[in-house]
C-alpha cells in the first residue's frame, strides 16, 4: 500500500513520514529554544522558510547527482534539465540530505541575520531536531522499498518486490533494510545530542553542537555508504560518501580548531 487515499488524493506513506519528522523535530527544537531562555515562536517562524529552502536544496542535489535507479527510470540530469515541470515532481525520483543541509543552512542564514539573532545558537537550538525529523522520515523508505543494501540472510532483512531491484539483483529477494539501520543511529544522535547539550552546559561554544550533529551523521553515512547498492556516481565515483567524509574531516578540524588553537593563542 502506497498511501492514504482520500478520494483522487493519494497521500504517500513517504511523504507523510517526512512530513511528520519535520513537525516532531519542529516541536522539539521549540522545546529546546524554550529551555535556553529563546521564545519558542522563534522555531515556528523559521518553520517555513526552513523547510521550503531544505526541500529544494534536497531536490537540486538529487538532479545533480542522480541515484542508479533514477538514472535507470531515465531520470538524469539531461532529463531535469530539459524537463524543468518535473523538478517539483517530488513523487517522482528522490532527494537528497546534503542539498537539504545546504538549503536550510542558507534559510536559517538569512533569517538569523534579517532578525539579528545568533546563527549558531540557532543551530544548536536546531540539532536535535534535525536528528529526530531524519529518525522519523527515513521510515518512509520502508514503503517506497528503497534505501536497501546488499543482499543478506540475516534475520534482520527487507525483501524488495522484483519491480525496485536494481539491474544485476533481479533473482535476489532480501537486502540489508540501510533505511531501518540509519533510523536508529539517528535517533541515538539525537538522545546522544540531548545529553551532551546538558552535560557540557557552559562547556560547549556556540555552534559546537550543530557540529557534532553533522560530523556524527556524516560518519553513520560514510560508513553505510559501503553497503548501499544504490548510489549517486559521478564519474564512477560515490559522490555521497565523499562528501560526508569531507564534512566529518572539516568538522572534526574546527572543533579542534575550537578546543585547542584557540586555547593556545590565548
Amino acid at each position: 500500500m502506497e498511501g492514504i487515499s482520500l478520494g483522487p488524493l493519494l497521500i504517500r506513506w513517504n511523504g507523510l513520514l517526512i512530513a511528520l519528522g519535520i513537525a516532531m523535530g519542529a516541536l522539539l527544537a521549540a522545546r529546546e529554544a524554550k529551555r535556553r531562555d529563546y521564545d519558542p515562536e522563534i522555531i515556528y517562524d523559521l518553520f517555513l522558510p526552513v523547510t521550503i529552502w531544505g526541500t529544494l536544496g534536497a531536490r537540486l542535489w538529487h538532479v545533480l547527482t542522480p541515484s542508479i535507479s533514477s538514472i535507470q527510470l531515465g531520470l538524469t540530469t539531461s532529463y531535469y534539465l530539459s524537463h524543468p515541470v518535473d523538478f517539483v515532481s517530488f513523487w517522482t525520483g528522490g532527494f537528497g540530505i546534503p542539498g537539504a543541509w545546504f538549503g536550510g543552512t542558507l534559510a536559517l542564514l538569512y533569517f538569523a541575520r534579517k532578525n539579528e539573532y545568533p546563527f549558531w545558537e540557532l543551530t544548536d537550538v536546531l540539532a536535535p531536531g534535525l536528528a529526530l525529523a531524519q529518525a522519523i522520515g527515513r521510515l518512509g523508505n520502508y514503503f517506497n522499498q528503497e534505501l536497501y543494501g546488499l543482499p543478506t540472510t540475516f534475520p534482520l532483512k527487507m525483501f524488495i518486490d522484483p519491480v525496485h531491484r536494481l539491474n544485476g539483483f533481479e533473482v535476489v529477494n532480501f537486502f540489508q533494510p540501510l533505511f531501518a539501520y540509519e533510523s536508529l543511529l539517528s535517533l541515538m544522535n539525537m538522545i546522544f545530542l540531548l545529553w551532551l547539550s546538558r552535560r557540557l552546559v557552559g562547556a560547549l561554544k556556540s555552534g559546537d553542537l550543530f557540529l557534532v550533529y553533522l560530523g556524527s551523521y556524516s560518519f553513520v553515512r560514510f560508513l553505510l555508504e559501503f553497503l548501499r547498492l544504490d548510489v549517486s556516481l559521478v564519474n564512477g565515483v560515490n559522490v555521497n560518501q565523499v562528501f560526508f567524509a569531507l564534512v566529518f574531516l572539516v568538522v572534526g578540524i574546527e572543533l579542534a580548531r575550537r578546543r585547542f588553537w584557540t586555547q593556545s593563542a590565548c
